[in-house]
């Protein structure tokens, strides 16, 4: 029935009912989207780790030696059909997920130990006979291109004289062609064709780069000789023949392992399907098939022990965001839920009043929003399923069902706890209320548990991996405290600020603080979810930061500055005065350094040479052990040199006076200011002296250009490195190789992994959700009470009140508890990033490689101030912009619109 006003009820109960639709859509989007996004990124990190890697790392290889051949005839064991055949059964004892890329695999016969060419002809670039290596290989023909010649035939049993076929880069290294022939130890072979590999990179040519190209290789004696190695490959047909020659033969079976339908719940059954073929139950089965001394054995084992221990050291830090946006999202919901059972309190007061029982009341109730919340929660999963890869799909239908239960269920439950039993009406104000007994209890519960997580998160730290839930919740609790903390202390500030707003002559002061305090109980429900969120947002706000900041620190000491140009002889003078002018570079500071042998035999030290007064503005701009450049001013003299020093050199020898041995000629330094990092060489037991001291000692030797700098830094801002390298090309005489390292470069290196960017991205994506909840429960909150604000200020407005009035009303009406909730949100955040920073272990999110639980390099939590204040300003600036909005929409609306007889809104 409509009421007179000629607005019905079913409008602002369709406008609930969107609203709460659209809240469980995101948050069953989210929810689904979570896992899948985990489940994404992990599978991105072990595809990565395992494709990443040179091909001889990622393949399975099994070997039987000569040794281990049984049977009465060798030779049909090296057989090429019964190396097929034995082929053919490995493959099929591979399961999923070990799957074998096979168009790369590979079998045949192979010497193990090379043998030596007594062509005097063949190159020997210090004297020394090439070794050579055969291969009796399958597949040859398929994977290289005749360039010359034809494939090797295989021989006659018995002969002596073998066909091999080389690549054509190992004939240019030999000086080879067709039809050469090599006499190997009482052996013959004969070039028949010349190759060239189709795909170079593949594991068939990749695994044994001597199949593929000579190389050269040194003798292991003293002192050390020069010699070329190279592969002939044979026919699969010869590998009997290669029994009679010294080479130790054996039979092989290589399969690179296919990593492209890998996933990240597949990798611990991958690792422990290749650890069992190593050494378990699967090498009895391959033995069976092999022979009985047949081995297995694969790098890729423990590539997925690397990749699983840096996964466990980032999923802790990936579920705090989880627990953390999961509460978020909770909250909101049950606020909603307190928001409109407020609403509806008389509407539901009533149906029990005439004999509704709580049953069939919470089962009304239920009714309605599971029409909107399940369907709107099976939206949210659909769209999490269409847009976010991934493989699992149950996590992410249950996070789902889970967020529509909850927006289901919040209602009817919220309803049936305040209807229990009919009360008279009465008004609960926040600023009278007192807590209930059950309501304290519940505080010192969770406080309990606060402090565990508190004490056990720094106890364990997140570097030891696993994840566990009240150690995941340690920041929600810590929120959830704070919240409560300032629940109870609310009403403190409102008693004390209206007193003397009483005694005031305007009106706005007293009655904005007056209606702040009359505000009804459900009040809380918004601070809660706002401190809550807030802390959550600031704490994952931190540890971005922490993470960017430890990428930083890392790209810094891996160059020493923004630029870093070496070589291993002196630069040109040229090359200095053209990077000086590049755009954005500040300084280009030219050093000497040199390695010392140490006296104690322990690690060497280096030595830097460089201009003190251009170094300590290095050191200033990057950070990097800022000193005076007076430190080391030249004594005079035969005085000992004053000397920057590293604290580990300061331990080894002292501060006396100590002789060094430079190009130059002899140095004798003492040690005056000790640094734990320095520019040219950070983190290392380095020594740091003037370049005009060792002018002054050694002025000859030290303007001779072949003792140059070979070093330069380079610091600014916003260096153009196009320039830069341009510069370094055009200014640098071919015959010198130079090397150029950019900070920026070795920071975006740090950022390239699949398995960081991934988290990375989560955990940004799980921050803007959470601070998206925050904004979205405050403009509820301010939403709810929108209709009795626009009534109060029509009333106003017939009793004089001007609108600049109105809108100071309102304002300073939202303003308590909006100051509340940010001034909370960011004591809450610092005071969780203080308390949980020491447990908390961020290497393994922010540097590719890096487990963490290292007590040297361990990136730790750290207070971010935009973190903690940015969000907290949000929420005041998003009060303020809905009360001003508000005022302005009800001046523009006449006071007859607003005041009906008979309306009570």
């Amino acid at each position: 029935m409509k009421a007179r006003n000629g607005r019905g009820r079913p409008r602002p109960a369709r406008a609930a009912a969107l609203a709460l639709g659209a809240l469980v859509l995101v948050a069953a989007f989210l929810a689904a989207a979570f896992p899948r996004g985990v489940a994404a990124y992990e599978t991105r990190g072990v595809r990565h780790a395992l494709g990443s890697v040179p091909a001889g790392q990622r393949t399975v290889e099994v070997t039987v030696s000569r040794t281990d051949v049984t049977g009465g005839d060798p030779a049909a064991a090296y057989a090429a059909h019964e190396l097929a055949r034995q082929d053919r059964a490995i493959r099929d004892g591979f399961r999923a997920p070990l799957r074998i890329v096979g168009g790369e695999s590979l079998h045949g016969v192979r010497t193990t130990k090379p043998l030596s060419a007594q062509d005097a002809w063949l190159p020997r670039p210090e004297g020394v006979a090439p070794c050579l290596s055969l291969y009796a290989a399958a597949g040859l023909g398929a994977h290289a291109t005749l360039a010359e010649g034809r494939l090797p035939h295989g021989a006659a049993p018995g002969k002596r004289t073998l066909e091999a076929a080389v690549t054509v880069a190992t004939a240019r290294a030999l000086t080879l062609h067709v039809g050469s022939a090599l006499h190997l130890e009482g052996l013959t072979v004969r070039i028949s064709g010349l190759l060239t590999p189709r795909a170079p990179d593949s594991a068939y040519w990749a695994v044994d780069p001597l199949m593929a190209a000579a190389r050269q290789d040194v003798t292991p004696g003293l002192p050390p000789h020069r010699f070329w190695s190279a592969g002939l490959l044979l026919s699969p047909r010869d590998g009997p023949a290669l029994l009679s020659t010294g080479g130790e033969p054996e039979k092989f079976w290589r399969y690179p392992v296919d990593t492209r339908a890998l996933t990240a719940g597949d990798a611990p059954l991958l690792r422990d399907r290749l650890v069992s073929l190593e050494h378990g139950a699967a090498l009895a089965r391959l033995r069976a098939v092999a022979g009985s001394g047949a081995l297995a054995d694969s790098a890729v084992d423990g590539l997925l022990d690397t990749f699983a221990r840096m996964r466990a050291a980032v999923a802790p830090v990936i579920a705090v965001a989880a627990y953390g946006i999961g509460t978020v999202a909770g909250v909101v919901l049950l606020m909603t839920a307190g928001l409109t059972a407020a609403r509806r309190h008389a509407e539901l007061a009533l149906l029990r009043a005439r004999g509704a029982s709580l049953a069939g009341l919470a089962g009304r109730l239920a009714a309605e929003t599971g029409a909107v919340a399940l369907p709107a929660a099976a939206a949210g999963a659909g769209l999490a399923l269409l847009l976010m890869p991934g493989e699992r799909v149950l996590p992410s239908l249950l996070a789902a069902a889970g967020a529509g239960l909850l927006g289901t269920l919040a209602l009817p439950v919220r309803a049936a706890v305040a209807h229990r039993r009919p009360r008279p009406a009465e008004r609960a104000d926040a600023a009278g209320a007192r807590p209930s007994r059950r309501r304290t209890v519940a505080e010192l519960t969770v406080l309990v548990l606060a402090v565990g997580a508190v004490l056990a998160l720094r106890g364990r730290s997140t570097a030891t991996g696993g994840v566990d839930a009240l150690v995941s919740t340690a920041p929600v609790l810590i929120g959830v405290i704070a919240a409560l903390v300032l629940l109870r202390l609310y009403p403190l500030p409102l008693r004390l600020a209206a007193r003397p707003a009483a005694r005031t002559a305007g009106l706005t002061g007293f009655l904005s603080l007056a209606r702040a305090g009359r505000a009804p109980g459900t009040a809380g429900l918004p601070l809660l979810a706002l401190v809550v969120a807030l802390t959550t947002a600031s704490f994952g706000g931190s540890v971005l930061a922490g993470v960017a900041a430890a990428r930083d620190r890392a790209a810094l000491t891996a160059v020493g500055a923004e630029a870093r140009i070496s070589a291993g002889e002196p630069l040109p003078e040229e090359l200095r005065r053209a990077v000086g002018k590049v755009p954005g570079v500040e300084d280009a500071v030219p050093l000497r350094i040199g390695i010392q042998a140490a006296d104690d035999n322990g690690p060497p030290l280096y030595l830097v040479i460089a201009d003190a007064e251009a170094y300590s503005r290095l050191s200033r701009a990057t950070g990097l052990g800022a000193f005076a450049a007076r430190d080391l001013a030249d004594p005079g003299g035969d005085r000992p040199l004053p000397a920057l020093v590293s604290p580990h050199f300061l331990t080894r020898f002292g501060r006396a006076p100590m002789a060094l041995q430079p190009e130059f000629g002899q140095l004798v330094i003492r040690p005056r200011t000790v640094r734990a990092d320095t520019p040219a060489q950070p983190g290392g037991d380095f020594v740091v002296i003037d370049a005009a001291s060792v002018a002054r000692r050694y002025p000859d030797t030290y303007r001779d250009p072949a003792t140059g700098p070979s070093v330069l830094l380079l610091s600014g801002r916003s260096l153009d490195t196009g320039a830069l390298r341009s510069a370094v090309r055009g200014h640098t005489p071919a015959s010198l190789p130079v090397h150029l390292a950019l900070r920026s470069a070795v920071r975006a290196e740090f950022a390239d992994s699949p398995f960081q960017q991934g988290a990375v991205r989560l955990y940004t994506a799980a921050v803007a959700a959470g601070a998206g909840f925050a904004l979205l429960a405050l403009f509820l909150s301010l939403l709810q009470a929108a209709p009795e604000r626009t009534q109060l200020l029509a009333r106003l407005r017939t009793m004089g009140l001007a609108r600049a009035q109105g809108r100071r009303l309102l304002v300073l009406e939202a303003l308590p508890q909006a100051l509340l909730a940010a001034l909370g949100g960011a004591l809450a955040g610092a005071a969780t990033i203080r308390l949980l920073g020491p447990g908390l272990d961020l290497t393994a999110l922010a540097l590719p490689g890096a487990s963490g639980g290292g007590a040297a390099g361990t990136v730790r939590l750290h207070t971010e101030p935009a973190s903690l204040l940015l969000p907290s300003a949000g929420v005041v600036a998003l009060a303020l912009a809905v009360a001003l909005a508000q005022a302005w929409l009800s001046g523009r609306r006449r006071e007859s619109t607003e005041l009906r007889a008979g309306d009570t809104r």
